[in-house]
């Protein structure tokens, strides 16, 4: 027979364990997305480096590869798990963030070089928000980047394109690659 005060400590275990396994589920498809997002905007910052006329084609492609990846990553993991990780309501999430950046776009009227550096900002602010909740290493990893991008905004002249393939994708696999062994 247990008392109240060892019943008391196995259910904080048990919610203590719970909580640990959630926050490994998230870190997990944080970071497959994180690696794949990251490769695709490693590709997209190369297309605009080398072919900058090709820029919006690849910029598109990157955006519909990505959420369409994100949704499947999302769609495996609960396969997987049996956890829904990924549902509708993400899928919105998405649809408004982009929806909201491609106002801000618009009524900004950015150039190449300004709308290289808001994009990664813009995403970063939600990475840097989601640690608030899931994370230290999210807010890390998005301060981490807005700032280089900042620096490389404010020094790096027409290889900036270039300086972003590296900093927000290359970035982004290396933050993934991270979170897999958190």
């Amino acid at each position: 027979m247990i008392d109240s005060l060892e019943a008391a400590r196995a259910l904080d275990d048990i919610e203590d364990i719970t909580r640990r396994v959630r926050t490994s589920q998230i870190y997990r498809l944080s970071s497959l997305m994180m690696i794949l997002w990251g490769a695709l905007v490693f590709v997209g910052n190369l297309v605009t480096y080398l072919t900058p006329s090709y820029a919006d084609k690849a910029w598109l492609s990157v955006y519909v590869l990505g959420i369409a990846g994100s949704v499947g990553l999302g769609a495996a993991e609960k396969a997987r798990s049996g956890v829904r990780s990924f549902d509708v309501r993400a899928l919105l999430a998405f649809v408004m963030f982009f929806a909201f950046g491609f106002f801000v776009e618009a009524i900004g009227r950015f150039g190449p070089r300004e709308m290289g550096a808001f994009w990664p900002i813009y995403f970063m602010l939600f990475y840097a928000l989601a640690g608030l909740w899931f994370g230290i290493a999210f807010t890390v990893f998005g301060l981490v980047v807005t700032a280089l991008t900042l620096i490389g905004y404010a020094f790096i002249g027409a290889a900036f394109p270039l300086w972003m393939a590296f900093v927000n994708g290359g970035g982004l696999i290396i933050g993934g690659l991270w979170m897999r062994r958190s």
